[in-house]
């Protein structure tokens, strides 16, 4: 009689093993290689990686309607007078470009910039009206405030201007007229512009 040789079938699993361990080393050192790049590479995009927010100071936005802001208030020889022009364009320009800013970082504002064209309105409605100033104050709060929302959110290395923003708009006395008061006036208009061209 002859004997029937039975060959031992060759296991698959030690190899299907050693293929698992040898994918999963070479996907960790192509991932972890390049680690450091990926970190730089978002860090110099503006983000601050040790923390979950990020600061976009670095992000060159380059919104025409801030520049428009920023080139009248830099270049801009308007005077302040009894009808409010300057002040008007200056503050719907300031409005625009603050509803740009919150717009390329996604932050919505559209109610509070409403009420400031209101308050932009209505300084140049009665040229005698002596409330002018409160007017002018209650847009530079709320822009003020808008700005720093944006600020804290997107731009955590602006603090100063942003104080600096906010002392400016805190100078605009309410109980003083405006043309008695026209360099506060004006210097919340520049330290806005000194910030938002930062953002931008």
């Amino acid at each position: 009689m002859a004997e029937i040789k039975i060959e031992k079938k060759k296991q698959i699993w030690p190899w299907l093993l050693f293929g698992l361990i040898v994918s999963a080393l070479l996907l960790y050192f192509l991932v972890f290689s390049n680690y450091d790049k990926i970190t730089e590479t978002v860090t110099e995009a503006g983000y601050n990686t040790n923390t979950d927010d990020y600061d976009l100071i670095q992000v060159k936005e380059n919104n025409s309607t801030v520049a428009a802001y920023v080139d009248f208030v830099e270049n801009t020889n308007q005077m302040m007078s009894l009808d409010h022009a300057y002040t008007n364009e200056a503050l719907l320009k300031l409005t625009n470009a603050t509803d740009a800013m919150a717009t390329e970082v996604g932050y919505e504002v559209r109610a509070d910039l409403e009420k400031v064209k209101e308050h932009a309105e209505m300084i140049t409605e009665n040229p005698f009206e002596t409330t002018h100033a409160d007017a002018i104050r209650k847009a530079a709060d709320i822009l003020t405030r808008v700005l720093q929302n944006i600020q804290k959110a997107k731009y955590p290395s602006l603090t100063q201007e942003v104080d600096e923003l906010k002392n400016a708009a805190a100078s605009i006395n309410p109980e003083v007229l405006t043309l008695d008061q026209k360099d506060a006036v004006k210097n919340f208009f520049a330290k806005a512009s000194d910030l938002l061209k930062k953002m931008n």
